[in-house]
Formats: C-alpha cells, sequence, structure tokens
C-alpha cells in the first residue's frame, strides 16, 4: 500500500511541476492580461465552463450504463457516472492513461458486474469510442485539408504522428477481432523474446493471462455484432461526447470577448481535435506541459496570440482535466470508503 501511495504521489508532483512549467510559458509575457481576462467573465459563464468537462464525463457515463445493461438490467445512470468519474481520475494520473481501465473493471466488481464481463464491455466501449473518434477526426480534416495544415503549420509532423498512432491502434483491435490465432501466435513470440531477454519473469502466466484478455476481446466483438441497436446509441452518444469536449474552447473564447463568429466553431472543433491527436504520444500522466503548450500554439492562429490563446487554454484545461481529477478522485475515496463499510458489515 505504501509502495501504490507513493506511486501516485510522484505522478502527482510530475503533474504539478510540468504543469507549472507549461503555465510559466504561457503566462511570462502577458500573465496580468490574461489576469483580467478571466475576471471580467461573468460567474455564470464561469460555471458552466466549470461544469463542461464535469458533463463531458457524465456522457462517459451514460456510455458505461449502455454498455454495463447487457450484463445487469438494473444497472443505473449514477453507477455508470461513478464508473466514468473514477476511470477519469485513474487514466488522468498514470502514464498514457494505463490505470483507468483497471480501475473502472475493480468498480464495475463492486457494483455487481464479474469482473470478465467488466474486461468486456471495456473493450467493447474502447473499439466503438476509438473507431467513433478517428472517424470524426478524419471528416474534419478532410473537411479543410489545405486550411487546417496552414494553421496548424510546423505542427503538423506531431499531429500526423499522433494521427497515425491511433490508427495503428484501431487497425490492430480490429485485426485482434477478426484474427485472433494470428495475434496468439505473435504474441507467443513477443513473450518469448521478451522472457529471454529477462523483462519478464514469468513467462507462461503472461501467456496465459494474454490469452484469456483476447479470448474475452473476441467474444465481445462477437457477441456485438448482433446488437446493433446498442452500437448504433453508443456511436451517437460517442459523438456528443467528442463534440462537447472539443466545442469548449469556442464557448471559453466568445465568453472572454474573442469575436469568434460562429462559423468558426467547426475549425474551434477541428484545432480541438488535433490537439488530441498530437498528444497522443505524450507518455506523461495527462500528457501535462505538453498539453498546454500545443494547444496554445495551435490555437494562435485562430483565436490571436499573447494573453487570448493562454486566457482560453487555462480554462479549458481546467475545465476538462484537473476539475474532473479532483471529482474522480473524492469519488473513489467515498465510494471505496462505502465498498469497505459493506464488506465489514458482512463479516
Amino acid at each position: 500500500m505504501k509502495n501504490f501511495s507513493k506511486k501516485y504521489l510522484v505522478n502527482f508532483t510530475l503533474i504539478i511541476s510540468l504543469t507549472i512549467v507549461a503555465l510559466w510559458f504561457a503566462l511570462k509575457d502577458n500573465y496580468q492580461e490574461v489576469i483580467v481576462l478571466i475576471r471580467d467573465i461573468k460567474w455564470y459563464w464561469l460555471i458552466l465552463i466549470l461544469l463542461w468537462g464535469i458533463i463531458y464525463t457524465m456522457i462517459i457515463g451514460w456510455i458505461l450504463k449502455v454498455f454495463a445493461r447487457r450484463y445487469k438490467k438494473d444497472y443505473t445512470f449514477l453507477q455508470g457516472i461513478q464508473n466514468s468519474f473514477v476511470g477519469s481520475f485513474f487514466s488522468g494520473i498514470t502514464p498514457s492513461s494505463t490505470g483507468g481501465q483497471f480501475a473502472q473493471a475493480y468498480i464495475f466488481k463492486k457494483q455487481g458486474i464479474k469482473v470478465s464481463e467488466g474486461a468486456s464491455l471495456l473493450w467493447a466501449d474502447f473499439i466503438v469510442y476509438q473507431t467513433t473518434m478517428m472517424i470524426y477526426v478524419t471528416a474534419l480534416f478532410a473537411f479543410r485539408f489545405a486550411h487546417y495544415k496552414e494553421i496548424v503549420n510546423s505542427w503538423f509532423l506531431f499531429i500526423l504522428i499522433g494521427y497515425i498512432l491511433n490508427v495503428c491502434v484501431i487497425s490492430a483491435l480490429w485485426t485482434m477481432a477478426l484474427f485472433p490465432k494470428i495475434y496468439l501466435k505473435l504474441s507467443g513470440i513477443a513473450v518469448n523474446l521478451l522472457s529471454k531477454i529477462r523483462i519478464i519473469k514469468n513467462k507462461q502466466k503472461t501467456l496465459d493471462a494474454w490469452t484469456e484478455q483476447l479470448n474475452s476481446f473476441t467474444e465481445e466483438i462477437k457477441q456485438m455484432r448482433h446488437e446493433k441497436q446498442i452500437i448504433a446509441k453508443t456511436v451517437l452518444l460517442n459523438v456528443l461526447r467528442l463534440t462537447v469536449l472539443y466545442s469548449l474552447p469556442f464557448v471559453i473564447a466568445r465568453t472572454i470577448g474573442i469575436d469568434l463568429p460562429w462559423y468558426r466553431l467547426m475549425d474551434v472543433i477541428a484545432i480541438s481535435s488535433f490537439v488530441s491527436m498530437a498528444n497522443s504520444f505524450i507518455p506523461i500522466p495527462g500528457a501535462s506541459g505538453g498539453t498546454e503548450l500545443v494547444f496554445t500554439a495551435l490555437f494562435v492562429p485562430l483565436i490571436g496570440g499573447g494573453a487570448t490563446a493562454s486566457s482560453v487554454m487555462i480554462l479549458w484545461r481546467f475545465s476538462t482535466y484537473h476539475f474532473v481529477i479532483l471529482v474522480g478522485g473524492i469519488t473513489f475515496i467515498l465510494l471505496k470508503r462505502k465498498f469497505d463499510k459493506k464488506k465489514m458489515e458482512k463479516i
């Protein structure tokens, strides 16, 4: 337990340190203007901006509820929201968001869904989200390719690398589903190699775990083929989820007085999606530091440099990341106490 706490303390320290560095670069020349811009926002707009990331996370909870009801008919929207916030918390404080699904599987178990079923529905959620996101981003970029390439300028290579990485992930997932035997063979070769160079200690245990996960994943895909209504509903919810996330900078820009016409909303959504692509290969918890710098750099051509881009970035990042992981952390603590209390009552 001490090692567990120490690990996450290190991650928190890293997140805070990198965020401070990124903010210093963003504010070092115009911090007074940024403070004035943020201070002059109407209180109700600040509340809306603050809640925007919460609404986004609640949509994820809605999606989880849709998938979870395949296994537990009385699974509630509130339970989905709780699971979503816990997942966001652990994804936000672990490198490359690796801790999110493990935490969600734990919460599903405590909510009455078997570990194997929880793992299966998380696979389904991930593949539907990843597929929807890539189609969404591809459509946005193709819509005005030359225009967006000019806007992102020197960042185009980073965005392209992130895009390719995401394409590789979704391609791997679908080929795993279609050709599981090939992946089992390849995983055996990889595990043998890693075992020889002593990266993996227990070869058979690793192979068994990988086989179990792959079988769970392929079985889930087979079942989902016959549940077109669930797929259609979760795809639409993921489109809503992405649109809510990517449109927030537009809302913030309008509230701080930037004269951004409504027809620019599509441009803001596209640039926001490119920020996500560029940050795909940053293995730091929450992609801290890199996210802030990339966001500011990409939005300068659209909303102006100096204080305006920095102000939008600060409010956007706090709403969609810092405030969400704060609420997620509190949610996890409260749920953990609730689960421990129930356990003690049974003894």
